[in-house]
């Protein structure tokens, strides 16, 4: 990896203090860089005979009709009020490197932008809010930024001008750098998005609440509840990468055993990556005793056939929405009698748990449905002493279940998690919410209330289900779930 000059950041170029004074800091350089500084004739040198590269005539990005909507909707909501969401800074990984940057998803909802540093600012006004995006602009040729700093344009690549980025972005863009400076003038009600840049916040400390403030991040989760046709299209996107993984992973698994789970993970991560963002969470690749562990992320352990690998995986869309997928696969292609015993109860349970997802229903409905059927399984196998109402009641059967059957999905793999209770847990489904469906159960390998070939054994299933008008839409219902179905899936993708 070649070294910059610098590892100051676009926005360190000018110090705050310099910047207020209208006097410009020389670029830092690198204390132990190769090249102990820079020529005059170099520097004019650099400054010229670079060809106009501005993007001209860009179209919207395609979610730009909703994304309007969205903040209109924000606009509605706090009526007068300054409003601030950040997309967030980088975050140093190591020395002067940096970890890939996600923007906040509270930003990148409002505004379809995916950079770092950027800020959308409402501004009240008499009738609504005035809406502007502060970003970097392309980094400077005149001081020398664009090829002295680390996150220099010749380093890091180029950014779009501010121009350009109105064009694509449907709202008026100005420059972050003057941000601060603004926001420690303004007068008036202010709320921001915490958590994503302290610059920003700290511009505001004197103007903000921490209630007021959680009251903006909350209406921002709420709002993801219901999915608009954009939000649906990209979860079906990123589904069908991930059906796409699965089968990359199942054409593998001969060299997964002469390896390890690290294999699964890259074979997957793979497929991410080619035609996504990212991984939308650490993937569970989970062979033998570790599908016991709920979320296991190591994965260095063995593939051993006879076992069953829990591959529990999603790919994230280049718009940030994930899919959140799980199914449990016998190694060697083939179930074990106990294994399909409990694989096949918890397909049983979420099959009554997905048939719980419909509009009006409680959105308690499909955890409690399948909680009775593994509830069920679990009495019946003599593993719990009865009846299965005592059993739910004092809440037995987490012994060997643990987790909720489900969660919000969309931007955030456990998608809006900041919602009032009242409207998530013990709210009401409706068209257009997206949840997973995931029953599982879990004999770890150290427990002696179970006979011994239950030891060991884990099996989650999951799907991501699309409330609609009538019902539901399984938009992973491209993976098999039975497990029939499951080996002679497995049978045809390996020959």
């Amino acid at each position: 990896m070649s070294e910059a000059l610098t590892p100051e950041t676009p926005e360190a170029v000018l110090d705050d203090a310099a910047d207020e004074a209208g006097e410009e800091e020389p670029i830092k350089q690198r204390k132990n860089g190769l090249y102990p500084g820079v020529s005059d004739e170099l520097a004019e040198n650099m400054q010229s005979g670079w060809a106009d590269t501005e993007l001209r005539d860009l179209e919207p990005i395609a979610q730009a009709a909703h994304t309007a909507a969205r903040r209109a909707a924000l606009s509605a909501r706090f009526p007068g009020e300054r409003l601030v969401v950040p997309a967030g800074n980088l975050k140093t990984r190591s020395n002067d490197t940096e970890y890939a940057f996600r923007a906040s998803v509270e930003y990148a909802y409002l505004t379809g932008n995916l950079t770092e540093d950027g800020v959308l600012v409402l501004e009240p006004t008499t009738d609504g809010h005035r809406a502007t995006i502060y970003l970097l602009p392309r980094s400077d040729r005149e001081n020398g930024e664009f090829w002295l700093s680390g996150q220099g344009e010749l380093w890091v690549g180029r950014r779009h001008s501010l121009t350009e980025a109105e064009q694509l972005y449907g709202i008026p863009a100005s420059d972050v750098r003057e941000l601060a400076g603004r926001l420690r003038e303004a007068t008036g009600p202010v709320r921001v998005v915490r958590g994503y840049d302290a610059g920003i916040e700290a511009a505001l400390t004197d103007k903000v609440t921490a209630e007021r403030d959680e009251e903006l991040r909350v209406f921002l989760s709420e709002a993801r509840l219901v999915k608009d046709e954009f939000e649906a299209g990209e979860l079906q996107k990123a589904v069908d990468s991930t059906v796409r993984g699965f089968e990359d992973v199942v054409r593998v698994l001969d060299k997964a055993e002469a390896t390890s789970e690290r294999y699964i993970e890259g074979t997957f991560f793979l497929r991410a990556r080619v035609e996504g963002n990212d991984i939308g969470y650490g993937s569970i690749c989970a062979a033998g005793p570790h599908a016991c562990t709920l979320h296991w992320v190591r994965n260095d352990g063995p593939v051993r056939s006879g076992d069953l690998l829990l591959l529990d995986a999603g790919v994230e869309t280049h718009t940030l929405y994930t899919a959140d997928v799980t199914r449990t696969l016998p190694v060697n292609g083939r179930y074990s009698e106990i294994q399909r015993k409990i694989y096949d109860a918890v397909y049983e349970a979420q099959e009554a748990g997905i048939a719980a997802v419909r509009p009006g229903a409680k959105y308690r409905d499909f955890h409690d449905a399948a909680q009775r059927v593994l509830t069920e399984k679990l009495v019946e196998w003599g593993l719990v002493e009865g009846p299965v109402e005592r059993v739910l009641e004092l809440g037995l059967q987490r012994r060997w279940t643990l987790h909720g059957t489900g969660h919000m999905l969309g931007m955030d793999v456990h998608d809006c998690a900041a919602a009032r209770t009242e409207t998530y847990v013990d709210g009401t489904l409706e068209p257009g919410m997206c949840l997973t469906v995931e029953p599982g159960l879990y004999f770890q390998a150290d427990d002696l209330t179970v006979p011994e070939e239950y030891r060991g054994i884990g099996v989650r299933i999951e799907d991501d289900l699309l409330v609609t008008e009538d019902g539901n839409r399984n938009l992973s219902a491209a993976l098999p779930r039975r497990s029939d179905e499951v080996e002679a899936w497995m049978a045809a993708l390996t020959g």
